[in-house]
């Protein structure tokens, strides 16, 4: 029984430590936004809140809790990972020298393209009326998300959400660095999506270069009506697919409008006070 004896002895000393790591990475993302956003509200995020209406305290208990229920399944998922890459099921480099950096590069960008993919039409298919109260109706209790909302999953979504990993190492042999920098990557875009203020340096006009990166107006609008807005990264499918919100842009612009009228405000009000 070496097998059973190894799986109780990884599960000890290496489980523990992927948990830590997970929800460190959960804990110290959302709450930076969280900190900053607090920290920095009368001078520059007032004039960015997306909704008129702010989340209550049950809201942030409601959200803390289920993500901590996420962070443990996406810890199980990522031990799993572990032993599988042990056993040889899998490949994932430890090494440069085996596969560079321009093979790291590639595959990271590879990856995040697809995982938007799935990402859009997993989203999509779970909130078809059939699907949506078992995987989709904890996270849009969140009509008003706030950072801790990253997380807020039902155990069904919480596995659909990490499936995609597995799937894709398992088809892609990957660098272990390269895996950890898209899993970060993910939550510091999905804890930003969820922020409740705009935190995209948008301008208030569609821009030709940058206007295929979602915003945080752009998920917001779809906790807001949850009938568009599937992507998570791109705006690409949406606008494919037609289901892109039919505000989306005016919304954008009128965020970005408001930040410059009270940045022109606060800049007035300080010459006025050196006069």
């Amino acid at each position: 029984m070496t097998w059973l004896s190894d799986l109780i002895g990884n599960t000890a000393s290496v489980l523990p430590k992927i948990i830590l790591i997970e929800g460190g990475r959960y804990v110290a993302t959302a709450g930076a936004v969280t900190l900053v956003i607090s920290v920095l509200w009368r001078g520059y995020f007032r004039a960015r809140k997306i909704q008129p209406r702010s989340a209550q305290a049950q809201d942030y208990r409601r959200e803390i809790l289920a993500s901590l229920r996420t962070v443990l399944i996406f810890s199980v998922t990522g031990f799993s990972l572990y032993l599988a890459a042990k056993a040889g099921w899998i490949t994932v480099y430890g090494d440069f020298a085996v596969a560079g950096p321009v093979y790291f590069g590639v595959t990271l960008v590879l990856m995040t393209v697809a995982h938007d993919t799935y990402f859009y039409w997993t989203h999509r298919a779970m909130h078809q009326p059939r699907l949506f109260r078992m995987f989709h109706r904890t996270h849009h209790k969140s009509r008003i998300p706030t950072p801790w909302a990253a997380y807020a999953f039902d155990i069904p979504e919480a596995l659909v959400i990490v499936g995609f990993v597995p799937l894709w190492v398992a088809l892609v042999p990957m660098h272990d660095e390269a895996v950890f920098t898209f899993v970060t990557w993910q939550i510091v875009r999905n804890v930003i999506g969820h922020a409740g203020v705009e935190l995209s340096p948008v301008s208030g006009r569609p821009s030709r270069l940058w206007g295929w990166l979602n915003t945080t107006t752009h998920h917001d609008l779809h906790h807001q009506s949850g009938r568009h807005n599937y992507g998570l990264y791109f705006s690409w499918w949406d606008r494919w697919m037609g289901t892109e919100h039919p505000e989306y842009q005016a919304r954008v612009a009128e965020i970005a409008n408001r930040s410059r009228l009270a940045r022109q405000t606060a800049s007035l009000a300080s010459e006025v006070a050196i006069k």
